[in-house]
């Protein structure tokens, strides 16, 4: 197994053991909608609670969308299970009529993407990074026996459904008088990064690019990230979708907590390998100057600054 695979299955492991015990209201019926919002004209966002994998969400724990064009739809991230694929479906069914053309996975981690079996009937497309489908081979079983585990029985009839379209670079996509842009990223949050910007309302999708109250979750690489988002920075939006936090952000002050947190953690990772300290140092101590402002903070930063660590300490 790459170390790259060893990473995803410790971020599985780590959310299996910290949402063992939480104790979740009961869930929602497969039947009942997502709450979702239009935050700009023909475009839609769950925007999910910041809190882990449990039965009382279902997995609903990442933000969600759908962009309505004239003649179709395109659906962005689908959620933790196949229950709430199905309850976005309804949110979709009950504002339009239009079929389902895409369903764009933003990247590899199973709260944006086990809710595609929804949607395996649906005749839609899936897209996703050209290296998502080894990433997904790499995880799959992993993935799946943690969120069950995690989720209960709201995660029956969830399974792997992976691209059919594979993007390497940018990629337009049309919904009819509604463009849509995709563009792969290399590796940051992830190694399969993907965001979408409608190019009607100026709104874009970054996915897990950007976090916001929630604690950042490294998966790739924390030099890549930092750069990736020096990169998005420096582009204009009407207002992003992050992954995690409110369903619309301005952009771009949206990125600054984030960029903070990223230049703490390498800076003092940086500090640790220079003066010969150990990972488990690095665990316990990096950025801990940034622990009152973000939510599930130490469910994952010590998993950050041991991923950092791997990749600081052989420059």
């Amino acid at each position: 197994m790459t170390r790259r695979a060893l990473s995803g299955a410790w971020l599985g492991l780590a959310l299996l053991c910290a949402g063992l015990g939480r104790i979740s209201p009961a869930p929602a019926q497969a039947d009942d909608p997502l709450p979702v919002q239009e935050i700009a004209t023909g475009v839609f966002v769950f925007e999910a609670q910041i809190e882990l994998a449990a039965p009382g969400n279902q997995g609903a724990i990442a933000n969600l969308g759908f962009i309505v064009g004239r003649d179709a739809v395109a659906v962005i991230d689908t959620g933790g299970s196949r229950r709430v694929g199905e309850r976005l479906l309804a949110a979709i069914r009950a504002r339009t009529t239009l079929p389902i053309r895409y369903v764009v996975n933003t990247h590899v981690h199973p709260d944006h993407l086990l809710g595609n079996a929804a949607f395996a009937s649906s005749g839609a497309e899936f897209i996703g990074h050209a290296r998502l489908p080894d990433a997904l081979a790499a995880r799959a079983a992993q993935y799946l026996s943690a969120n069950e585990a995690l989720i209960g029985s709201a995660f029956a009839g969830t399974r792997i459904v992976s691209p059919t379209r594979l993007v390497s670079g940018p990629l337009l996509l049309d919904l009819g008088l509604r463009r849509i842009r995709l563009e792969a990223w290399p590796t940051g949050h992830t190694d399969s990064d993907l965001t979408v910007f409608d190019e009607a309302t100026g709104t874009w999708f970054l996915g897990d690019l950007l976090f916001a109250r929630h604690l950042p979750a490294l998966d790739g690489s924390l030099r890549g990230w930092i750069a990736n988002l020096r990169t998005l920075v420096s582009r204009q939006a009407a207002r992003v979708v992050p992954g995690h936090g409110p369903a619309s952000m301005p952009w771009p002050q949206a990125a600054e907590p984030l960029g903070r947190y990223l230049q703490s953690l390498e800076a003092d990772v940086r500090a640790v390998v220079k003066g010969g300290g150990t990972i488990e140092e690095a665990a316990r101590g990096a950025a801990r100057g940034e622990a009152g402002r973000w939510e599930l903070f130490e469910a994952f930063n010590a998993r950050n600054a041991t991923s950092a660590y791997h990749e600081l300490e052989w420059e």
